[in-house]
């Protein structure tokens, strides 16, 4: 609910963060953005193993997501998802 007067906090429903992020919705020049956040969350979270949905499309924010993971000391490998997981329109990638 939103404040009723300027006194008044508001707090939106918190991020739920889990191994997965969902790029629909996103345009390509905000993947740099997103995924760091979603890296940073992931490390502190202690979580090792995520996958990242960007769609098949035509590829261009897989491009910016495999631009970005390249760049990344903490990111181990990444690789197509198998079909079931979404195959070449998601990426998983290990963190170190």
């Amino acid at each position: 609910m939103p404040p009723q007067d300027e006194g008044d906090l508001y707090y939106p429903e918190p991020v739920r963060v889990t191994d997965t992020l969902d790029l629909h919705g996103f345009f390509p020049e905000q993947a740099p953005e997103v995924l760091g956040a979603f890296l940073e969350n992931a490390v502190s979270l202690g979580l090792r193993s995520l996958r990242i949905v960007h769609g098949k499309g035509r590829s261009r924010m897989k491009f910016e997501v495999i631009r970005f993971l390249k760049s990344r000391p903490d990111v181990l490998r990444f690789y197509d998802a198998p079909p079931e997981s979404g195959g070449w329109g998601a990426t998983l990638v290990e963190m170190r």
